[in-house]
């Protein structure tokens, strides 16, 4: 036996409203034949007689009477999803999982997540941090709705909208030899000692590259293995380094442990994209996320990165 469509209980509660098939037909804006054949099928379907046709109209059968408050409940509730779901896809009234960057994400969402709040009362964010390439991953695959991450992507396929360029200062322990300088030129930085994070942080190649350039001396037995140990490493002399202007507006400004030198050089920047599947059913939101940020950035954390020009969204 074929299961009822919504379709049909339309017709069947339409013609039960108006009592006739020409003003049903014309309230649903189908044709008349469309209507009673949609309505036969119906009553084929539960094997009852639904109404009694005469010349005054259209009657409901005493079983179909009983039968329409189920009807008209259940399209209620259809009418019901069809509200959720157009209204899921253009606002952010739903849960979203975001991956985030250990070295982005404690540093960027205190000043993101208390205004999103504010103005998305519906709006909840699962947050995980993870490295770059497990975040990609973990976006491709359904882990992830959308990630903070560092362009450029490895994965080609990603919509991404970029945010701002942050960047990487060179610090070193109060009592270093270059904390003295009041600008650190090139030739002062050749084979002084220099410290970076593990090398599944997508920084670290940059960071390298720039160290190499100058005639640091890598360190490359005391990686660190987050930004907080890293900054530890420092501040106790053994060497200096490029941490995050995110990173040290947070946590070296309170304590005082290490300290920001001005180089005399170029430094290394990073650039931050918020990135999600193409074919997202929420991309159109994402899309206005991607613009609060940067207006939050614009706002907040003026000096610290250089907002990215936007709408500039890509797939």
């Amino acid at each position: 036996m074929a299961e009822p469509t919504i379709k049909q209980l339309r017709c069947f509660a339409a013609v039960a409203e108006q009592g006739s098939v020409r003003r049903a037909a014309l309230r649903l804006g189908v044709s008349q034949p469309t209507l009673t054949a949609q309505l036969s099928a119906l009553e084929t379907a539960l094997g009852l007689s639904l109404v009694e046709r005469s010349r005054a109209g259209v009657l409901v059968t005493a079983l179909g009477r009983s039968l329409l408050p189920h009807v008209e409940r259940l399209l209620r509730e259809s009418r019901e999803i069809i509200n959720f779901a157009r209204e899921a896809a253009e606002s952010p009234s739903a849960t979203h999982r975001l991956g985030v960057l250990p070295t982005l994400g404690p540093y960027l969402l205190p000043d993101v997540i208390p205004e999103l709040h504010a103005r998305f009362p519906a709006l909840r964010i699962f947050v995980k941090e993870d490295g770059p390439r497990e975040l990609e991953a973990g976006l491709v695959d359904g882990q992830y709705d959308l990630i903070l991450a560092s362009s450029p992507l490895e994965n080609r396929d990603m919509a991404s909208a970029p945010l701002f360029s942050e960047p990487l200062y060179l610090v070193s322990a109060p009592d270093h030899p270059l904390a003295d300088l009041d600008r650190v030129r090139p030739a002062d930085c050749v084979g002084q000692n220099f410290l970076v994070i593990e090398e599944r942080h997508r920084s670290f190649l940059r960071v390298q590259g720039v160290a190499r350039d100058y005639g640091f001396r890598l360190m490359r037995d005391f990686e660190g293995t987050s930004l907080d140990t890293l900054r530890q490493m420092i501040g106790t002399g053994l060497g200096v380094s490029f941490l995050p202007s995110l990173y040290i507006r947070s946590e070296i400004g309170p304590r005082h442990d290490v300290i920001r030198l001005e180089a005399g050089f170029e430094t290394p920047r990073r650039d931050i994209v918020l990135a999600w599947r193409p074919r997202s059913a929420q991309r159109h939101w994402y899309q206005q996320l991607a613009t609060i940020i940067r207006q939050i950035c614009a706002r907040d954390l003026v000096g610290h990165v250089a907002v990215a020009d936007g709408p500039r969204d890509v797939a």
